[in-house]
């Protein structure tokens, strides 16, 4: 007899967050005594010196209880799966995007931490996301032929309120999620960049999906949701201003990434630049900063990007720019879930 999904999943990720948090001090003192400390780039803004020698790579924080309790959870499910509900292997492809980006992710802060300036290099890193992204869509492009069964998404699109949905040959949807997968990602990475932000923005968005995946009676989906929102919020505990430890490229690329599949997995993946706003804007601002800069021969549309950077130069302090943007992202958050609802 299955437990109530929603109590459960909630359950695990308190859990999550305790077990976390309880481990998360010995990790900090271990990473400040092995000197893994964050370089702040020389073009960074310069109230961000100070932060420099704080311990990073602190996303393994999230990564490593997040992928010992899901898999843990999940192990009876994955060898002896149950014909009447939802197949435990549905939950091995976030994850392996959460793994596989989290790897990629190390390798970056480890060169960093290495060389003390960049760590690898734009093509290599893209290479990276670009060949993890595209093993998860072949995979959610063979399962939405219905070759696997366990997994909810599908090769079509579906338009909230409208109640539409747009098939999609695999020319198309493939390229599809290797872009979203790349980009949130990426969109994700550039939101950590204050105390605070990249963590509480995430959190939100999984809270949103994982109700989402509750609708839809992906109770396994609904657990990792929610194991996520429990480690992001221990990580916090960490990463609260003035900040003990950063969450680095391996937590914020994998993050972004792991989102990403959950959104394609609910099949509501059109309302992720609504739920994640806040990394899509940061994403989108550091873009069109780039190209108003070269189109106007060096002229800024934003005092600094992304776009945080913008609010902190405008008078806005460390914790105002967190709090306001978590409070939006709860926001956009609540009505991406509304409008799942719509049928």
């Amino acid at each position: 007899m299955l437990l109530n999904p929603l109590p459960f999943a909630l359950t695990l990720g308190g859990i999550t967050f305790l077990l976390t948090v309880i481990w998360g001090g010995p990790f900090v003192e271990v990473m400040r005594r092995l000197k893994i400390g964050q370089s702040i780039r020389v073009d960074s803004p310069e109230w961000h010196r100070s932060k420099e020698g704080t311990p990073t790579m602190g996303g393994l924080l999230i990564l490593v209880p997040v992928f010992l309790i899901t898999l843990g959870l999940n192990l009876v499910n994955l060898i002896r799966p149950s014909a009447e509900r939802v197949t435990g292997v549905s939950i091995l492809l976030p994850l392996f995007i959460l793994v596989g980006y989290g790897l990629l992710g190390g390798i970056d802060d480890w060169i960093k931490l290495r060389s003390k300036g960049e760590g690898l290099s734009i093509k290599a890193k893209l290479a990276g996301q670009i060949g993890l992204a595209a093993m998860a869509a072949f995979t959610m492009s063979l399962a939405g032929s219905g070759t696997h069964v366990g997994i909810q998404f599908a090769n079509e699109i579906y338009i909230p309120i409208m109640g539409i949905t747009l098939p999609l040959s695999p020319w198309l949807y493939i390229p599809l999620v290797i872009l979203v997968i790349v980009g949130m990602s990426n969109a994700v990475n550039f939101t950590d960049g204050l105390d605070g932000l990249a963590g509480t923005v995430t959190a939100s968005a999984f809270a949103a999906y994982g109700l989402v995946s509750l609708l839809q009676g992906q109770i396994f989906l609904v657990q990792f949701c929610f194991i996520m929102v429990g480690a992001c919020f221990a990580f916090l505990w960490y990463n609260a201003v003035p900040a003990q430890l950063f969450m680095g490229d391996v937590g914020a690329l994998a993050l972004g990434a792991a989102l990403a599949i959950v959104a394609f997995m609910t099949g509501q993946w059109v309302l992720l630049p609504l739920i994640a706003f806040i990394p899509v804007a940061e994403a989108v601002s550091d873009v069109l900063q780039i190209i108003f800069f070269r189109w106007t021969g060096g002229q800024r549309l934003f005092r600094r990007a992304p776009i945080h950077f913008h609010f902190q130069l405008g008078g806005w302090s460390e914790t105002q720019v967190v709090q306001r943007f978590w409070l939006i992202s709860i926001l956009s958050a609540m009505i991406g879930v509304a409008l799942a609802l719509i049928r």
